[in-house]
């Protein structure tokens, strides 16, 4: 078995003829570019493309196998240049009830092994769904009722971002995920955390001590790739392998979960709505100090803060490390020509974020950004905590 680099959530903004898919991300994000990226620029070796439902993507898929740079295994995904495994997914909002009965949403990764699996997925949705060639659109389903649907075209489902205040099961619609799923519960092996959460705080929740974490990009642009990513051991890349290491079976695993500092995330803290402005003080954040108003976007800190059962994070064994990354393009000072002229030279952005040494990047780019690069490898940069919609700053 080896180490593996995987980001399993990664959008499309436009098809190769330039039909929307996801309205907010990049149009340069096509299938294609995607596979690209993943080998020539970022280093990762399984990318999890959440679009591919869409009948759009599903005749670039079938395009793009047919320049004979890419094919199908047996085993699950598709095999770019033999060397990154594309593992087919589709982003699917469920209508869900709260404790109190309101109508909230949420986000659903929905993973498959064949084109044909999610060919037939995609076909059952467009009852469900309707403009099926769109991006995360509403289903008229539950995500209770989605994972059977899931599961007869042989996938697995994972809750995306779990915590965020909009589209997200604890963000909006539950404070524990049994209630919604209720008898098949176990039969989600993970939940993704969202760039304003990390193991620590989700491991104050007592239900998710059996549950794998994965620390994705949910990437809208081709430069967001890999800003979170999993370190995995498996034996060979594959969908089948994939759903091992989620399971954690026969010794497949996650060696390391890769994330932002959760205080860059853009809902890591409360945000006043009236006022425009984040809320300070301790968590529970619940209402605005300053106009005293309950118009507030939630943030995933103070959300744990209000529906965690344990005082202590306490993670299981099994648990591994969780890497805290600050991406190039949070760095001050590494602007766009920076970041070309780094990756000309080292290849990955893994490359400069975690393995050269402070001498190595000086004489690229020379001393002041290389001091930064190693700061923020070390930890030792000021960050200014995010919310309301808007990232966190490093200093």
């Amino acid at each position: 078995m080896y180490e593996v680099f995987a980001d399993m959530h990664i959008h499309i903004g436009r098809s190769e003829n330039n039909k929307p898919i996801k309205i907010t991300a990049a149009r340069s994000l096509n299938f294609a570019n995607i596979a690209k990226e993943c080998v020539e620029r970022k280093g990762i070796n399984i990318a999890g493309i959440i679009d591919c439902a869409s009948p759009y993507v599903i005749e670039d898929i079938e395009n793009f196998l047919k320049t004979g740079e890419a094919f199908e295994i047996e085993d699950g995904g598709i095999i770019y240049k033999d060397k990154v495994c594309i593992i087919l997914g589709s982003e699917i909002e469920t209508s869900e009830k709260n404790e109190e009965g309101k109508t909230g949403s949420a986000h659903n990764l929905c993973y498959f092994p064949t084109l044909n699996d999610i060919k037939g997925f995609s076909n059952e949705m467009s009852h469900h769904i309707k403009n099926m060639t769109l991006s995360s659109q509403r289903a008229d389903i539950s995500a209770y009722e989605l994972i059977d649907i899931v599961e007869k075209y042989n996938g697995v489902l994972v809750p995306a971002h779990a915590f965020t205040p909009h589209k997200s099961f604890y963000g909006n619609c539950t404070t524990r995920l049994k209630r919604i799923f209720k008898e098949k519960f176990d039969r989600i092996p993970a939940i993704e955390l969202g760039l304003s959460a990390d193991t620590y705080l989700a491991d104050k929740i007592s239900e998710l001590e059996n549950k794998t974490f994965l620390t994705n990009s949910d990437a809208h642009s081709l430069p967001k790739i890999a800003r979170e990513y999993n370190k995995m051991l498996m034996e060979t890349v594959s969908f089948k392998e994939f759903v091992k290491v989620l399971k954690r079976e026969d010794g497949r695993k996650i060696l390391a979960n890769y994330g932002l500092d959760p205080k860059l995330g853009k809902y890591h803290r409360t945000y006043c709505e009236v006022c425009d402005k984040q809320i300070p003080g301790d968590a529970p954040v619940t209402k605005c100090d300053t106009c005293d108003s309950k118009n507030i976007t939630m943030g995933v800190y103070d959300r744990i803060e209000i529906i965690k059962d344990k005082e202590e994070s306490k993670s299981p064994n099994f648990r591994p490390e969780y890497v805290y990354q600050i991406p190039l393009g949070f760095i001050p000072g590494v602007g766009g020509k920076t970041i070309k002229k780094l990756l000309d030279t080292f290849e990955t952005e893994m490359n400069i974020l975690h393995k050269l040494d402070y001498d190595d990047i000086e004489a690229v780019v020379g001393e002041k950004v290389a001091t930064n690069i190693i700061n923020a490898r070390e930890g030792k940069m000021h960050i200014i905590e995010g919310g309301g919609g808007v990232y966190g700053k490093v200093e």
